[in-house]
């Protein structure tokens, strides 16, 4: 398996890939901070980074169907698959390494922007207990998003398709929360609370918060669990598939 890991960072950190795909995130986090800076009417400016951070998660998601579509969609394109069927390494393993390499390369991207808060902490004041706990909950986010890129790239062999696929999907996610307290679920409480079971906006509210709850990690985890399953029972149907 770590052997797997390395040759996935390898295909990350070897090639302009993540390096691109870490530039456009912190071109977002500038952009936004940017903005907060050019809108600013005293010589004071006032921000908190779980306000950036949740006011602008939608734009961030969208960097994470980049980094997940190529997972399995490229190795049916370029049909390098058959090789890690034949491998001695068992699905579990196969898909925790691939899990893994994404989870070090988002990782790679948030210690990045790690150097805003240490300029912001040179020239001002910054609340660590809130900026700890907005990390942690958009690391857990960023996670689950990651695992469910991986499944829908599992399902395709074309990568454009699998990011589209993944940007659905992470939208919906978004919008759930909204849908829950629409007028016409809220007609129906039973159903509205069923939904507001799945819903990841309002418990990343509580890390922008500052609180750190173990039922929202447990969530977050729990969703990315499942995600990983499904994506093994995937890459095992096509295994047994392919004989």
């Amino acid at each position: 398996m770590f052997s797997l890991y390395k040759k996935e960072l390898h295909s990350f950190f070897c090639t302009p890939f993540a390096y691109v795909i870490s530039s456009l995130f912190m071109l977002l986090f500038s952009f936004f901070i940017g903005n907060q800076i050019a809108d600013m009417t005293s010589s004071t400016i006032k921000f908190t980074y779980p306000d950036l951070f949740y006011n602008n998660i939608f734009y961030f998601i969208l960097l994470i169907p980049l980094l997940t579509m190529r997972t399995f969609a490229d190795e049916r394109k370029l049909n390098t698959e058959v090789l890690l069927f034949t491998s001695p390494i068992n699905v579990f393993h196969l898909v925790i390494a691939k899990f893994l390499a994404l989870v070090t390369v988002f990782i790679f991207m948030l210690a990045c922007s790690i150097i805003y808060p240490v300029v912001t902490a040179m020239n001002g004041e910054i609340i660590m207990s809130h900026l700890i706990s907005v990390y942690i909950g958009f690391f857990l986010w960023g996670i689950m998003c990651i695992a469910i890129g991986m499944l829908l790239s599992s399902f395709t062999e074309n990568p454009i398709t699998a990011a589209l696929l993944s940007e659905a999907v992470m939208l919906a996610l978004v919008w759930l929360d909204s849908f829950a307290e629409s007028d016409f679920i809220a007609r129906f409480p039973k159903l509205q609370s069923f939904i507001a079971m799945f819903t990841a906006q309002p418990k990343f509210v509580y890390f922008a918060r500052g609180l750190i709850r173990l039922s929202d990690i447990v969530f977050f985890i729990s969703v990315c669990v499942v995600f990983l399953g499904w994506t093994m029972i995937s890459i095992e149907k096509r295994r047994w598939n392919r004989g």
